[in-house]
């Protein structure tokens, strides 16, 4: 079962895709979320949820006052399931101050961030299926840069096993943590980097 941790939606039931996707364990999730709310990075920031699969990551910020919440899947099936979720948090922020706003797009991710706002995103979620090639994820983060605001964080979500991101001019490493089998890698936008040409639009 995963479920919301905290916030306004704290304890709401997700569903979760009945195959095709790897939610980030509730333990994972508590431990992240309660960094990123010691640091202020939720309240007021506009979210980008990668690979979303059940949108737990992006919902969760939604929960805690996060602006914007925006979740990509491509897989139909986890759409259907992300919908139905996100519809689930909305009832529950209805009424609140400032509820987020939530979309949900149908989309890969390269396709989603080849025609992305610029520099919009203040706080971006990366769970990419553990079969991603390291090619294919420094393609997402170059194609993500021009996307972020001057101040924005990135977390990545891996395999233990896997290889630590190869950043691209723009992002700059700044820690990991390591949850038995899952391991997060934390990065900042680091807008005194010039973008590559394969960054640019």
């Amino acid at each position: 079962m995963t479920r919301i941790i905290s916030g306004r939606a704290g304890s709401l039931t997700l569903d979760v895709p009945d195959a095709g996707t790897r939610p980030t364990s509730d333990r994972v999730r508590e431990s992240l979320f309660g960094a990123l709310d010691a640091s202020d990075l939720i309240r007021g920031a506009r979210v980008l949820d990668l690979y979303a699969g059940s949108g737990a990551l992006g919902l969760e910020a939604a929960s805690r006052g996060a602006m914007t919440v925006d979740l990509v899947e491509k897989a139909p099936r986890a759409v259907t399931v992300i919908r139905r979720n996100a519809a689930r948090i909305h009832a529950a922020l209805r009424g609140s101050d400032d509820p987020a706003r939530i979309a949900v797009h149908r989309v890969g991710v390269d396709a989603y961030l080849r025609s992305a706002p610029v520099g919009v995103f203040d706080l971006v979620f990366l769970d990419p299926p553990y079969d991603l090639s390291d090619a294919e994820l420094r393609t997402n983060l170059q194609l993500l840069v021009p996307a972020l605001s001057p101040e924005a964080t990135v977390i990545v979500e891996r395999g233990a096993r896997s290889t630590a991101p190869a950043w691209p001019a723009g992002l700059t490493a700044r820690r990991d943590r390591r949850y038995g089998d899952t391991t997060l890698w934390w990065a900042s936008r680091d807008a005194s980097q010039p973008e590559t040409a394969s960054q640019s639009r």
